[in-house]
């Protein structure tokens, strides 16, 4: 149920050490993540939200200059977030994002968030499945300097497609996926503007080529890539704002390392080139029968 900040320096090495330490304990292996529809794995996208629900956790590094009243500024974010299953189907999330921003300079959490995530409908011989959820930006929990003191509330949609079911023609498209997410952003603070989020991702999974359409013989870590072009896009009065995000992540049974470019689609989206990096643990593989189960196993059969 994370959605990524564009609001994100000196914390680019460290973020890196991390990844780099990450990805030498986990040894490579087939992908049995949460978002799976059919044979198509979704991973855990970085600039929207992916199709799927799970126990999970997060961490998201950013860094971006946006346009300021006084000049451009330099911004950072660190952002966390815990997704913990209710039954197979039903997720709840809190999440938090520790910011620092230059021009003028600032730095402390932004408000906190929670939010809802239910998979809805899952088409195995097509790869498609949808879910529906929502997430509230809590006004006030943040600090002053950084968090605002009204609440935003934003119902969406999410969707994924994969194309394992493409003829024979075309068999080398099968590795394509696609996402998708939807849904108005409402404040409710007097005079605050509201907006309408919308974002896509076109991603090939180098997994799937080699499990479903072809061995090449690819070694790892190149076997389990994903290249990946993301889109999140948002409207407000009258003006859009947002990015294309082009990168790769690396997915494992267990979790997934990320990296992408944040390339601002206009001026009021950004001066520069930004960076995302996320490390992400999947609780529901990493441990079953414990910390990943639903609280509700009754459910699991849904």
């Amino acid at each position: 149920m994370r959605t990524s900040s564009t609001r994100c320096g000196n914390g680019l090495l460290a973020a890196l050490a991390f990844s780099t330490t990450t990805i030498s304990l986990l040894a490579p292996s087939m992908a049995c993540a949460h978002a799976i529809a059919g044979d198509y794995v979704f991973p855990a996208t970085m600039g929207i939200d992916d199709p799927g629900v799970g126990d999970e956790a997060d961490v998201l590094y950013g860094h971006q200059r946006v346009p300021g009243d006084n000049g451009d500024q330099s911004i950072n974010t660190f952002n966390f977030e815990w997704d913990k299953l209710i039954t197979s189907r039903l997720a709840l999330s809190i999440g938090g994002t520790y910011a620092t921003q230059t021009n003028p300079t600032a730095r402390g959490f932004d408000n906190f968030t929670v939010g809802a995530k239910y998979l809805l409908y899952v088409n195995e011989p097509h790869e498609f499945m949808v879910s529906v959820g929502a997430e509230a930006d809590l006004g006030g929990t943040g600090s002053r300097a950084i968090g605002d003191n009204f609440s935003t509330i934003s119902p969406n949609v999410y969707l994924g497609k994969g194309f394992g079911d493409l003829p024979d023609t075309v068999a080398y498209l099968r590795p394509v996926g696609v996402t998708a997410e939807v849904g108005p952003s409402f404040t409710t603070g007097a005079g605050q503007p509201n907006a309408f989020n919308y974002g896509f991702t076109v991603q090939y999974s180098l997994a799937y080529l080699q499990q479903h359409v072809h061995d090449l013989n690819l070694p790892e870590p190149l076997a389990s890539l994903i290249p990946i072009v993301e889109v999140p896009l948002s409207r407000s009065q009258g003006q859009t704002t947002g990015t294309i995000n082009p990168g790769f992540i690396w997915l494992n049974r267990y979790g997934q390392l990320g990296i992408e470019a944040q390339i601002p689609v206009n001026r009021a989206s950004g001066s520069h080139v930004g960076i995302l990096l996320d490390a992400h643990i999947f609780f529901d593989d990493v441990a079953p029968t414990t910390i990943g189960k639903p609280l509700f196993t009754s459910a699991q059969k849904e």
